[in-house]
């Protein structure tokens, strides 16, 4: 399949990546695939599954989405066995091709490994130079492999302490699941940024476990949640069940506040808190942080929808679906010029006309990155007859890039780094502009507001505080200087 080279709506934060992983189920690589077919929001660049049948690994891996990567029988076929381990991609290091596609699989002295990843390390680059000055031969461009390398190096006998060894020597938020001859192992980083949870397929005594991303993910394969794996936590699972093994220092968790605003799918449930209520929550807390006379509240589909809803139940002004979104446009198969990336947005949303002329609007949407969609948006709604354009946005502002796994742009690119809100406002064309506040976003999940002491959540892209050092990007994190601090 081929696809255009750019997207035609590319003002947006990227997904991460979505990890499966199954153990002891019948037909695995087919459960592993429905799996990923319920967290391809998290990644639709590429996908791949590896699975393990008597004494044999087994992979395919596959530019696209997962409908069309396992749609004939015959590569199923060929997934045979009852453990399997699966990735959909985001690419947020390295380039969109097939070397680089998960899971990653390597033969060791021990047997076959094959390991999947959600997130990015922070510190890829430098092991990078260290492991080539080793003289390992790197066969991609994705910082994944530098997991393989460093099991391949490590003088630890047994797996679980190659693994152990592997993951104490590097940096970033990360979860990851992994398969080897005799065990499915699922692993998330020491803050615990990226989500990873356990579930239970019922009616299996002998296994029966699941790993993954979301728990959306357990739903479609009909699977029960069991807990959400604990950060820092290493879950080793094999036919003597599950065991736990826990190999950092304890330290305050650091959850990534954006799948609450928009990663995750609305019908997960994330660190025991349901997404969808959540961001209803936070679209009430907008409301009454930023209420402004008007007669319709509009979401900008889809994630603008929940937060929209909130709104709309707190302010008392009815919802309406204003703006109607065309599920079926994704890469443009015309060649991406400049008018027809001027014409993605009428080919992604379309005006509501009767909902909104005449009518003063309120436009709820998740975030402002660069700018330039909510432009066009507030533009195909004046010219819908809207009498006035407010927008609500359902996060703060996003003034800082993520290293942490989501594809952002640079800083410099980001439109609430380089403009006041009033700005911003004027730029988008738009009545009034205003963003929840931090501390809301924080009450709006249940905390008294935002600790600027110890912060519950991984919040970095809006306010530059970068819980996990940095050192491929050569930037002194809080962390990194309260370190040098207390050492002089």
């Amino acid at each position: 399949m081929a696809f255009a080279t750019q997207c035609i709506d590319d003002d947006s934060l990227h997904e991460e990546c979505g990890v499966f992983g199954i153990w002891n189920v019948p037909d695995a690589a087919v459960v592993t695939a429905l799996g990923l077919h319920s967290l391809q929001h998290r990644g639709q660049e590429a996908t791949g599954i590896v699975c393990y049948d008597r004494g044999k690994f087994h992979s395919h891996r596959a530019l696209g989405l997962v409908g069309d990567a396992y749609s004939d029988p015959r590569t199923m076929a060929g997934l045979p066995g009852r453990n399997a381990i699966g990735h959909n991609r985001y690419a947020t290091t390295g380039e969109t091709i097939l070397r680089n596609v998960q899971p990653l699989y390597a033969d060791f002295e021990f047997g076959g490994f094959a390991v999947a990843h959600n997130g990015n390390l922070t510190n890829a680059h430098v092991l990078h130079k260290q492991l080539v000055r080793r003289g390992c031969l790197f066969q991609s461009t994705t910082d994944s492999e530098v997991f393989v390398h460093l099991i391949a190096i490590s003088l630890y006998s047994t797996v679980e302490d190659r693994l152990i060894d592997a993951l104490k020597q590097v940096i970033g938020a990360y979860s990851l699941v992994a398969l080897s001859n005799d065990a499915l192992i699922g692993v998330r980083d020491p803050l615990g940024v990226r989500p990873l949870i356990l579930g239970r397929v019922p009616g299996h005594e002998q296994g029966g476990w699941v790993l993954a991303s979301e728990t959306c993910a357990l739903d479609i394969v009909g699977a029960d949640f069991v807990r959400d794996v604990d950060p820092g936590e290493i879950v080793v699972i094999d036919n003597a069940g599950v065991r736990s093994i826990k190999p950092f220092r304890p330290t305050r968790e650091r959850f990534c506040v954006f799948e609450y605003i928009y990663f995750a799918r609305p019908d997960s449930v994330m660190e025991g808190m349901p997404v969808y209520s959540a961001r209803k929550a936070i679209g009430a807390e907008l409301a009454r942080e930023s209420p402004v006379s008007a007669d319709v509240i509009v979401p900008v589909p889809d994630s603008g929808v929940p937060a929209a809803m909130g709104y709309a139940v707190e302010s008392g002004i009815p919802f309406e679906l204003g703006i109607i979104r065309n599920h079926y446009v994704g890469r443009t198969f015309i060649e991406p010029t400049d008018q027809i990336r001027n014409l993605g947005v009428k080919l992604k949303h379309s005006a509501n006309r009767p909902v909104l002329e005449g009518k003063r609007v309120i436009l709820v949407d998740d975030s402002i990155v660069r700018g330039t969609t909510s432009k066009k948006i507030v533009e195909m709604v004046r010219n819908a007859g809207a009498a006035e354009v407010h927008m609500r946005i359902s996060s703060p502002p996003t003034t800082h890039s993520c290293f942490y796994g989501i594809d952002t742009p640079e800083k410099e690119k980001l439109m609430a780094h380089q403009h006041s809100v009033a700005e911003m406002a004027a730029l988008i064309g738009v009545d009034s502009l205003a963003f929840i506040s931090i501390d809301g976003l924080y009450r709006a999940l249940g905390k008294l507001g935002r600790d600027a002491a110890a912060p519950h959540y991984c919040d970095a892209c809006f306010t530059g505080d970068y819980p996990i050092e940095l050192p491929d990007a050569g930037i002194n994190t809080e962390r990194q200087l309260s370190l040098l601090a207390a050492a002089k």
